[in-house]
């Protein structure tokens, strides 16, 4: 039967329905972890935890006491010794057993030397009442304490009462405990069974749930391949634009810089034509006006001797400024630039930019040639891929997984129903245990009742002022009830003794040997010792299930990972019998889907950065003639200035000196002097300056354009073949590193799927702990229902039967102040001392009862 379940639960753990498939691809997320959810988990109800409430106090007494009286540690060796001989070194291995026992063999030998002394003193102590002695004499001495020793004997025989009552009422409770916990088998049998259906029911289905999770990581493959171009052709092309754009953005600055010169050299062409034309007509208007102003100065109010002398001041001061008023620059000699910006034309002609941005588009196009060169390779992984799943589809289908299943649920039901068959048989036996129990108890109760009885009917009829033999009925009646009380103790107590050491010897052993070492595991250690149970086989488990017994699988880490609630296929070492990783490894992850993700092959020598066009248009500018523009020249002109003084300035000077002078025609002239040179200024000196100004900046853009422009051009084609370079014949590393990074991407979701199998098959899938359950389910109606229960018995009413010992002594000296007395001491009236010569023989006849003794007059 252990074997059929065995390969029941590799059935249930490997066998499933067909494998989901989704009708529709799911998009999911860029490369990451993969979300396979959890595996959906059945509740088991059973609650393997006993709470024995109040009663546990007792328990722990129990247990405290056996500790104490068997300190021992528990004897592994001895017992594995005595399981491999068979109990056939018992003979020599004696001492030891002796030894271990002796706390029990001494509370036995108590027990059994009180079962066969106490019938015997009982025997004896009858006769010796009946020969009058032993307190069977029925008469009385008196003395003075007589009250405080009676006193005393009931309050001792109360308290003695007392302390038997308690252990009565700690066995009954126990008794009581462990015919309600009883009941509870069949809840506890009940659960266990129905996790055992639920273990099996929900194994098949966390199964199925394995497997459908194929459909995640086939999804999530196709994806990745579907999208192979922005994924991986976008991962080369980040790479590679590192290295080329920095190329191609200085053939883009070069073609601004084209645009720009082309402008600048029209600049300087418009400009120069601007000031020449200028030039000419400005030295023409300040030559007429520097003659005019010579001829107003030649004025008789300016030298005539009736003249002011500060106007002839004047006039000779701006007479000889007058040398200023002409041009400074000389632009005629200035060369055009009209060769070069012929030739500049001719390179703006070609557009540069467009050309560099086919090569920006042709690198950005890097995803879609990967998509197309690769589009086979993807077709494969992809029919791979599911030629995987149908693998694991068609493996899952290999099990018969209902004939196993409904084999392993006919097999708890019949265990349950025959399991059922015996609850009546259980019920019966409990019920005869119980009256059992009641009556040892009962015998107890009735010695209790005699005590109770006789110390109230002794208390209730006592006379301080009767003698012993004249006590009263109930008094007597009391003496009598306690006497009783001792005679029954001598009936029941011997037989009670044994009943209680047999359970004493029994319930004890079983705690020490069973419940105690079941909860340090010291017993699994035993069951685990090597070579115990066959001498072939150094672990029995897998000795047994795999016939290799050498595997590390023992019923202490079998019952463990059975505790952590973890899947059977870890606890049971299953992949002794069917390895999780060789069959992923060869079923999921296949070699073929390896050899095809190495067969990318990505060729990017169709990617054209710069066309010849292009690099002919570099060449062409720099053979544009920049260098030979004579830029010092221009420089020079441009930094002189258009008049050798400010005209503005001029001219302000001027009419400050004309405000000095007198009014008269000469003022008025020099003033229309002012006012020309004022016009000239704005219409024709500040136009100049403007051009002037525009051509500075334009010659100095063109001189640090022209320098070593030839070079600069060379390291811009230079720097774009390194880059063409880079990509048609060196990319070949890149390529290959970004190809294993996608490929240990598409790879990495194959070993998440397997590393979540297995995971989940030790963790999650057919977790084991009913069956742990099974076996503390066992140790708690065992050990807690009725080794404890048991024990509790023995203790509490193994401690009422050694008080019944005192009780009896007690009983039968108290007894003496309760009943009447036959005879009594008499006393003289005038002596105070009793006789006490008189022979006994002679004393009912001399002496007989009276309310009063009689006096010595009528002896």
């Amino acid at each position: 039967m252990w074997k059929s379940g065995t390969l029941l639960l590799l059935s249930v753990l490997w066998a499933s329905g067909e494998l989901q498939q989704e009708t529709e691809l799911r998009r999911l997320p860029p490369p990451g972890k993969l979300n396979f959810g959890y595996v959906p988990a059945g509740v088991y109800e059973t609650l393997a935890h006993y709470e024995p409430g109040p009663i546990g106090i007792l328990f722990h007494l129990v247990h405290a006491f056996l500790h104490a009286m068997q300190p021992n540690a528990f004897p592994h060796d001895l017992i594995v010794k005595l399981a491999k001989d068979k109990f056939g070194a018992i003979q020599t291995e004696y001492q030891k057993a002796i030894y271990y026992e002796i706390g029990f063999l001494i509370c036995a030998a108590v027990g059994l030397l009180f079962a066969i002394l106490m019938p015997v003193v009982g025997l004896f102590f009858c006769m010796c009442r009946c020969c009058d002695n032993c307190g069977g004499e029925m008469h009385q001495r008196q003395r003075k304490n007589a009250d405080c020793r009676r006193g005393l004997l009931g309050t001792l025989l109360f308290s003695t009462s007392l302390v038997i009552t308690i252990g009565v009422l700690c066995a009954y409770a126990a008794n009581q405990n462990l015919s309600s916990q009883v009941k509870n088998i069949r809840r506890l049998v009940n659960s266990n069974m129905r996790d055992l259906h639920t273990f099996a029911n929900d194994t098949p289905m966390q199964i199925d749930y394995l497997i459908s999770q194929y459909a995640t990581v086939k999804n999530k493959v196709n994806y990745d391949l579907d999208n192979i171009g922005p994924l991986l052709g976008g991962r080369i092309h980040v790479r590679l634009e590192k290295e080329v754009h920095p190329a191609l953005n200085q053939v883009l600055n070069m073609a601004g810089a084209m645009r720009e010169t082309k402008e600048a050299l029209e600049n300087v062409s418009v400009s120069l034509v601007v000031l020449q034309e200028g030039a000419g007509k400005l030295h023409f208007n300040l030559s007429q006006v520097r003659d005019s102003i010579n001829r107003t100065l030649d004025d008789p109010g300016c030298h005539d001797e009736e003249s002011d002398a500060t106007t002839a001041q004047l006039c000779h001061s701006i007479r000889q400024s007058l040398s200023q008023l002409q041009m400074s620059a000389n632009f005629t000699r200035l060369p055009n630039v009209n060769p070069q910006l012929e030739k500049m034309k001719n390179v703006v002609k070609t557009d540069l930019s467009s050309v560099v941005h086919r090569g920006f588009s042709s690198l950005n196009d890097t995803p879609h040639i990967v998509i197309e060169q690769t589009r086979t390779v993807v077709n494969s992984v992809q029919n791979l891929v599911d030629s995987v799943g149908n693998n694991i589809s068609s493996f899952s289908r290999a099990f018969p997984l209902q004939t196993c299943l409904s084999n392993f649920t006919i097999f708890i039901s019949h265990a349950h129903a025959k399991i059922e068959d015996y609850y009546p048989e259980i019920d019966k036996m409990d019920f005869y245990r119980w009256i059992g129990c009641i009556a040892l108890c009962c015998m107890v109760v009735l010695v209790l009742a005699f005590n109770y009885l006789g110390l109230l009917c002794g208390t209730l009829g006592y006379d301080k002022h009767a003698s012993p033999t004249t006590r009263g009925c109930i008094s007597n009646t009391g003496g009598t009830l306690l006497m009783a009380g001792v005679g029954f103790s001598f009936i029941f107590s011997w037989m009670l003794m044994g009943v209680l050491t047999t359970i004493f010897l029994a319930g004890g052993n079983m705690e020490k040997l069973l419940c105690e070492p079941f909860h340090t595991k010291e017993l699994f250690k035993v069951v685990d010792t090597p070579y115990l149970i066959n001498p072939e086989w150094k672990n029995f488990i897998p000795g047994y299930m795999y016939n290799d017994s050498e595997l590390e699988l023992t019923s202490e880490s079998l019952y463990s990972t059975c505790k952590q609630n973890k899947g059977i296929y870890s606890a049971l070492r299953l992949d002794k019998v069917f390895n999780i990783s060789s069959f992923l490894n060869t079923t999921v992850f296949t070699k073929d889907v390896v050899h095809q993700l190495e067969n990318f092959r990505i060729d990017l020598r169709a990617i054209i950065l710069l066309e010849a066009e292009g690099k002919q248009n570099l060449l062409d500018f720099s053979e544009a003639g920049l260098s030979e523009i004579n830029y010092a020249d221009y420089l020079d002109e441009v930094n002189k200035g258009v008049t050798v003084v400010d005209v503005l300035s001029f001219a302000k000077e001027l009419e400050s000196q004309t405000d000095l002078m007198p009014r008269g025609p000469l003022q008025t002239a020099l003033k229309g002097h002012v006012a020309t040179l004022q016009r000239i200024h704005r219409q024709q000196i500040a136009p100049m300056e403007q051009a002037m100004s525009a051509l500075n900046q334009s010659m100095r853009f063109l001189e640090r354009t022209a320098s070593d422009l030839p070079n600069k051009v060379t390291d811009v084609l230079e720097a774009i073949e390194a880059a063409q370079h880079l990509i048609s014949q060196n990319a070949t590393l890149l390529i290959n590193q970004e190809t294993r990074k996608y490929s240990a991407t598409i790879i990495g979701y194959f070993n998440q799927y397997i590393e979540w199998v297995k995971t989940s098959l030790a963790l999650e899938v057919a977790p084991c702990k009913p069956f742990s359950n099974i076996l503390d389910t066992a140790q708690i109606m065992t050990c807690s229902f009725l080794v404890d229960s048991m024990n509790t018995f023995w203790m509490g009413l193994g401690c009422s039967t050694l008080f019944l010992l005192p009780s009896v002594i007690l009983a039968v000296k108290l007894a003496k102040y309760y009943r009447r007395m036959d005879t009594e001491d008499v006393y003289d009236d005038v002596e105070t001392i009793p006789m006490k010569n008189v022979p006994t023989y002679d004393t009912m006849n001399r002496f007989p009862r009276a309310s009063a003794p009689p006096r010595h007059i009528d002896w």
